[in-house]
């Protein structure tokens, strides 16, 4: 699968989108296409499903195509913010003909509205108090990876050299020193565990992103 481009920042996403009201349509592609990695991401959170990362990123792209077609930049939001929320309705439009997963929710699905009778979301309250959200919502899926290769890829003495080195599961952040205290082995051989366990959990994530395409 091929490895999509870096995002656009936000100076470049501005001075795309007014090519793109200017009748711009090579600025429309530049949108479309450094917003992949951005499919990539919300696609990656079905992966598990009934269909394979091809189907839902080809799914995932009609969403952030109708999402470049319709935004506007008066919204007072990024595009990347309104395009996660037009990428998940159509990957669970698609999923929805499954019964097997008519109840899966969205943090884009409407759960009320504002003063002016505008639909909310979950994620636009999000926004509200944090406009990096769209950033928050991957770093959060990146974490629960994160521990998912905690659970399955580390070993017993690993989990507890990791855990306590940082602090996992709310639990409190040690030093090597005050873990070989504890678990009555050298610093040393503290230090080669978490060294070793550190790569084991890059490994594991790096093959993750590489079955989405979002990273070689």
């Amino acid at each position: 699968m091929k490895t999509f481009p870096k995002p656009l920042t936000a100076r470049e996403e501005r001075e795309c989108l007014e090519r793109y009201q200017e009748g711009d349509q090579e600025a429309r592609a530049t949108l479309i296409e450094r917003n992949m990695r951005l499919v990539a991401h919300v696609a990656k959170k079905y992966q598990n499903t009934d269909y394979d990362m091809e189907d839902l990123l080809s799914v995932g792209t009609i969403g952030l195509i109708k999402a470049v077609n319709t935004f506007h930049t008066d919204r007072g939001s990024r595009l990347a913010t309104y395009a996660a929320k037009c990428v998940e309705n159509e990957i669970l439009m698609l999923l929805r003909a499954n019964k097997k997963y008519s109840k899966e929710v969205s943090l884009f699905e409407p759960i009320g509205v504002d003063k002016d009778g505008e639909t909310v979301s979950l994620v636009d309250v999000i926004e509200m108090e944090n406009k990096e959200a769209l950033e928050t919502i991957i770093l959060s899926q990146d974490i629960k990876e994160l521990y998912d290769a905690f659970d399955h890829c580390l070993r017993d003495t690993e989990k507890k050299v990791i855990g306590m080195r940082y602090g996992l599961y709310g639990g409190k952040e040690h030093t090597q020193r005050e873990i070989a205290d504890m678990l009555g082995i050298s610093r040393s051989y503290v230090s080669r565990i978490e060294k070793k366990s550190i790569e084991k959990l890059r490994m594991e994530f790096e093959k993750n992103n590489k079955k989405s395409g979002i990273i070689k």
